[in-house]
């Protein structure tokens, strides 16, 4: 068949990618490309609202796991039938069988993989200190972003499509194909609600990003969209899927899951509110913190107090004068002490009169003019020195010189 023949049917249908889209596991990389671009848009997010990127790495580390153990667990309790009799299956690919453990053969429920990995990323968050409301709005585009990449991994494995259709985005599944119409004939083609749905999402990152952008909602609620606005899009794309799934009162269980999801979101912003009020905080910590580009944490100076500067300031100049008080009353006490002790060496090498010594009293000195030292003059009673200060034999220039030279100061001489 010539090439210009072949062009139209190319060009009107998705192709379908064969076999070698499970021999390359490109379900698992799409997976992981929904991943790493979803946490980069976390990380961005979170720190132009002034939390530390590294907090979405470190719920990641936690939460990414607990969402693929959760979306698993989902797909295994939905749709157990398919694995009974298979439980203890191998789960290596060269083995053949249908484990539980065989993740890359797809079957990952997405409201399990949301309620696990939220859930522990919520309790990684806490213990960081993050608010909760600024820290789900910051991720709710993000995991929808996930979700929209990730959903390629479905056409990989050529899996989650609809009913036929003749539109010329319509997808080509194989005859043999699991799930595939046995009646409908090789060219018949299919809707691709995995591309819907991924749209579908890119659509939802580009709508919750815009309203946030506004800040007229309260913290919180552009996550509630998220939940709202997917399973929104989910309840319809299920009504277009015609592979295998369990049944409640002829509805799909992802139906449901989808009405309960979207009732439950209706009545949490009936009860807590959709619209800003004052008082609501955008502040990514509790402690009301924020994180700077270089690194550095900026505190929130409560209210009344000094800024943080100036708190180290008035901090730096307590310490300085305490210490300086500590140390000039050591000094004073120290120097006593040696006052104290020169006065009693002075006393006891104190030059007295014969008088006086058999006395017992203080000699008076004699001046260089041959009178009486005024501070040694015999008191009008004579019991004593007129100007003595304690019959110590000391003047008060002699203690005062002594206490002077012990606690460091010039020379001063005894009275001759």
């Amino acid at each position: 068949m010539s090439l210009s023949a072949d062009l139209p049917l190319v060009l009107s249908s998705i192709p379908s990618p064969g076999q070698w889209g499970r021999q390359y596991r490109l379900y698992g990389i799409m997976i992981a490309l929904g991943v790493i671009f979803g946490l980069e848009l976390a990380r961005r997010r979170w720190a132009n609202r002034g939390g530390n990127p590294e907090d979405m790495s470190s719920i990641a580390l936690w939460a990414v796991p607990a969402g693929l153990i959760g979306a698993r667990l989902y797909h295994v309790i939905t749709d157990n039938e398919l694995y009974r009799g298979h439980w203890f299956d191998n789960p290596l690919p060269s083995a053949g069988g249908n484990s539980p453990l065989a993740i890359w053969q797809g079957g990952l429920g997405i409201p399990g993989g949301i309620a696990a990995g939220v859930a522990v990323g919520v309790w990684v968050a806490r213990k960081k200190g993050i608010r909760l409301g600024p820290g789900l709005d910051t991720v709710a585009p993000a995991l929808a972003l996930a979700q929209a990449i990730g959903r390629w991994g479905n056409y990989f494995n050529i899996e989650l499509y609809g009913s036929t259709t003749t539109l010329p985005w319509g997808l080509d599944v194989p005859m043999g194909t699991p799930g595939r119409p046995p009646l409908e004939p090789a060219t018949t083609l299919f809707h691709p609600t995995f591309l819907y749905e991924s749209l579908w999402n890119v659509g939802l990152v580009l709508l919750l990003i815009w309203i946030d952008s506004k800040r007229v909602l309260r913290p919180g609620r552009i996550f509630a969209l998220y939940i709202g606005g997917y399973f929104l899009g989910r309840l319809w794309v299920e009504a277009l899927r015609v592979d295998f799934a369990n049944t409640i009162l002829g509805l799909r269980v992802n139906t449901w899951m989808s009405l309960v999801a979207i009732a439950g979101v209706l009545v949490f912003l009936l009860i807590a509110g959709l619209k800003r009020r004052p008082g609501d905080s955008d502040a990514p910590y509790r402690d009301g913190h924020t994180w700077d580009p270089q690194g550095a944490i900026v505190p929130a100076a409560p209210e009344g107090e000094p800024e943080t500067d100036s708190e180290g300031a008035l901090d730096l100049a307590g310490a300085v004068s305490t210490t300086t008080r500590t140390a000039a009353g050591s000094g004073a006490a120290e120097g006593g002490t040696r006052a104290r002790a020169a006065r009693r060496e002075a006393s006891a090498s104190a030059p007295t009169s014969k008088s006086g010594s058999a006395s017992g009293s203080p000699a008076a000195r004699r001046a260089p003019d041959g009178t009486d030292h005024p501070d040694h003059a015999t008191a009008p009673d004579g019991s004593g020195t007129a100007g003595d200060p304690g019959a110590s034999g000391t003047t008060p220039g002699d203690a005062g010189g002594a206490a002077q030279r012990a606690s460091g100061g010039g020379d001063a001489k005894l009275e001759p």
